[in-house]
């Protein structure tokens, strides 16, 4: 039992790999919980800019505990992540070719239609899927993202992706990790770091390196600071009729309180739902926000076919 619990970020208990390819030829690779043949809407996460499908494991794991009838979940890693294919030329890491790998996945998957979880950069990614084919979203999860972003948490995110040292053990790499966002999550605990870091990093070569194409901070490199950064406004309206959850980290700085009160005056029926002592982005490991994701989730299943 003990083995199991140390190694529930990254065992394979749950869940089976699928591989396909993107229209341009890409190898990709995505975790899948629950039966192929549920009757229960899907649900398809998708992580933040330079993480991977290791983060959904605690919340697939909770949808599909014994208690809940078993629902089908995709985990993707996008292309340069994880156990994805690096991408020969780094200026395909964008949120279009993303949104088009997804939705490649979802053919590949033979589903049609499906709630959208998006973590950060996924959350973008699931408003250009509803700009580019709306009838593809049951319904929207957006966790700590809206259609602006801000300029000091970009910079925060800036500083590190591509930057962070290679640890020397496990140890270190929950170190560095506590380091780096101990501010944005203050109550985590030294434990909760080493399973972040198992999540973060893999084993390569003997050492400890990021889960992602280092290329990636390519593109954050051309980001200026000193003008707005683009906006998401038309897209996010593009999910006006979409059912749609909006999940914000207290003390998030890439979700600030106004955008997402200016969110709420933009869709009608939008939840909301604030992680306390949490920053960007939260883990969504704790009870409440499983709770609520999947009370969101499960009320969208008599719409599903």
């Amino acid at each position: 039992m003990a083995r199991a619990k140390n190694r529930a970020v990254g065992d394979d208990i749950g869940w089976q790999p699928l591989s396909f390819r993107s229209r341009d030829g890409t190898a990709l690779y995505a975790r899948e919980y629950g039966p192929r043949d549920s009757a229960l809407m899907p649900l398809i996460c998708l992580a933040g800019l330079s993480r991977n499908s290791k983060d959904f494991h605690e919340l697939a794991s909770f949808i599909n505990s014994p208690s809940h009838a078993p629902r089908r979940i995709l985990c993707l890693d996008y292309r340069g992540r994880g156990k994805s294919a690096r991408d020969k030329n780094w200026r395909n890491y964008t949120v279009p070719a993303e949104k088009s790998d997804t939705l490649d996945m979802m053919v590949a998957a033979g589903i049609e239609r499906a709630c959208i979880l998006g973590t950060s950069r996924g959350g973008l990614i699931a408003m250009a899927m509803a700009a580019a084919r709306p009838g593809a979203l049951a319904g929207v999860i957006l966790n700590d993202i809206g259609p602006e972003i801000e300029a000091t948490g970009m910079a925060r995110i800036i500083s590190y992706v591509g930057k962070m040292p290679a640890p020397a053990d496990w140890k270190e790499a929950g170190r560095i990790l506590k380091e780096a966002s101990a501010g944005q999550f203050p109550r985590m605990s030294d434990d909760d770091w080493q399973a972040q870091a198992r999540k973060i990093f893999t084993e390569s070569k003997g050492r400890l390196v990021a889960d992602y194409d280092p290329a990636l901070a390519n593109g954050l490199g051309e980001i200026d600071l000193a003008q707005s950064l683009p906006t998401m406004w038309p897209q996010f309206g593009a999910l006006a009729r979409v059912p749609a959850l909006v999940i914000r980290g207290e003390n998030s700085d890439i979700l600030s309180e106004a955008t997402l009160a200016r969110m709420a005056q933009n869709h009608s029926s939008l939840e909301t739902h604030v992680v306390r002592d949490a920053g960007h982005a939260p883990l969504l490991a704790d009870e409440a926000s499983m709770k609520r994701i999947f009370d969101f989730v499960r009320a969208l299943d008599n719409h599903n076919g």
